[in-house]
């Protein structure tokens, strides 16, 4: 039977090694750019690309100088 905190397989991490691990991940998250599918984005959000918002929104872009 495995001692309290431990589990079989794994082996105990330090204080310091945690942090250290913790820290790498954050920098590596704060510093990558993953490339994203905006397609795929706007398919999991449920946004439907529709052509006339578009048309919409360059004539109020328009009529906004007149």
């Amino acid at each position: 039977m495995a001692g309290l905190g431990q589990r079989e397989g794994v082996e105990p991490v330090g204080r310091g090694r945690a942090k250290a691990k913790q820290a790498k991940v954050a920098r590596e998250l704060k510093y990558s750019s993953p490339t994203i599918d905006l397609d795929r984005l706007r398919e999991d959000l449920g946004v439907v690309n529709d052509s006339s918002r578009d048309d919409e929104a360059h004539t109020h872009a328009d009529g906004v100088g007149k």
